[in-house]
C-alpha cells in the first residue's frame, strides 16, 4: 500500500495528474489505519504503548511521518514535500522489517525513571519527524534556490511554494523539533542522574546528540541576527538533521541507548 502510494504520487509529480494524486492519498490514508491497526495490535500484546524497542520506534516514527504527510495535503503546491516526506517513511518502514524485530524489552534497570524513560522516547520521536520536515523543506528551498538562479524555470518549479513558504515551514518544523529534541535530551541526562550513572553523561549517544541539538541552537541565534542567506540556514538545517541521524546510529555503540534498557 506504501509504495502504491508512493508511485501514484510520483507520478503526479512527474506530469500533474488530479486522478493519481488523489489515489496516492487514498493509498496513504489506508497505510496510516494499517499503521493505527498494528500499534493498537501491539498495545494489545504487550500490555503498554509499543514505544520501548527500536522496532516500535521506528514503527511510531513512520506513523508520524504519514500522518504530518496527511496533514500536509490541506497546504497548496505541496506534492513535491509529501512525495519526499514519505520516501523517508517508507525507507524506515522496509529497513525496519528487515533489520528489526518486535521483540521483549527489559527495562528492569531502569524502573526507578520509568516515566522519564516513555517522555524521552515519546518527545525524541516526535522532533525527530519534525527535523525531518524541516530537513525536506530545506531540501526543497535549495533546489529551487538553485533553479531561480540559474534562470532554469519548468512546470516542477510552478509545482512548488514559494522561496518564503519553503523557508518558513523550514524554521516552524525547526521551531518545533529542536524543543523537542532539546527536551528529550534532558529526561535522558535526568534519567541518569537519578540512576547515578554518571558515565554515560559522556556516552556517545548523549554527546552526539547535544552536538545536534547545539547546531540547531545557532541556526536559530544566527536566524534571529540575520547573518546569514536563507540558503546557508538551508544548509545549516541538513547539517543539524545529519548529526541527529549519526545520533541515531550511535545506538549501537553507545551503553546508555542499545534499546535493551539496560
Amino acid at each position: 500500500m506504501y509504495a502504491l502510494s508512493l508511485l501514484f504520487y510520483f507520478s503526479d509529480c512527474i506530469r500533474r495528474n488530479v486522478g493519481a494524486k488523489r489515489t496516492g492519498l487514498g493509498f496513504l490514508i489506508v497505510v496510516w489505519l494499517l499503521q493505527v491497526t498494528h500499534i493498537v495490535m501491539r498495545m494489545w500484546t504487550e500490555g503498554h504503548f509499543p514505544i520501548y524497542t527500536t522496532f516500535d520506534f521506528l514503527c511510531i516514527f513512520s506513523f508520524s511521518l504519514v500522518l504530518m504527510s496527511l496533514a500536509m495535503t490541506r497546504i497548496p503546491r505541496s506534492e513535491f514535500a509529501i512525495l519526499l516526506l514519505n520516501i523517508v517513511g517508507f525507507a524506515v518502514t522496509v529497513l525496519n522489517r528487515l533489520w528489526f524485530t518486535a521483540g521483549e524489552i527489559s527495562l528492569h534497570n531502569w524502573q526507578t525513571v520509568h516515566g522519564l524513560l516513555i517522555m524521552h522516547i515519546t518527545l525524541a520521536n516526535l522532533g525527530f519527524a519534525a527535523l525531518t520536515v524541516a530537513a525536506v523543506f530545506a531540501l526543497l528551498y535549495m533546489f529551487l534556490h538553485r533553479k531561480l538562479k540559474s534562470k532554469k524555470w519548468n512546470e516542477t518549479m510552478r509545482r512548488l511554494p514559494s522561496l518564503e513558504v519553503i523557508s518558513k515551514t523550514m524554521d516552524g518544523a525547526t521551531l518545533i523539533g529542536t524543543p523537542l529534541l532539546g527536551v528529550s535530551v534532558v529526561l535522558a541526562v535526568l534519567s541518569i542522574v537519578a540512576e547515578t550513572r554518571w558515565m554515560l553523561l559522556l556516552d556517545l549517544k548523549v554527546l552526539a546528540t547535544g552536538l545536534a541539538i547545539a547546531i540547531y541552537i545557532g541556526y536559530f541565534i544566527s536566524k534571529r541576527r540575520k547573518q546569514f542567506s536563507a540558503i546557508v540556514m538551508a544548509r545549516w538545517t541538513l547539517i543539524g538533521y545529519g548529526l541527529v541521524i549519526i545520533s541515531f546510529l550511535s545506538n549501537a555503540y553507545s551503553a546508555f541507548h542499545r534499546w535493551t534498557g539496560e
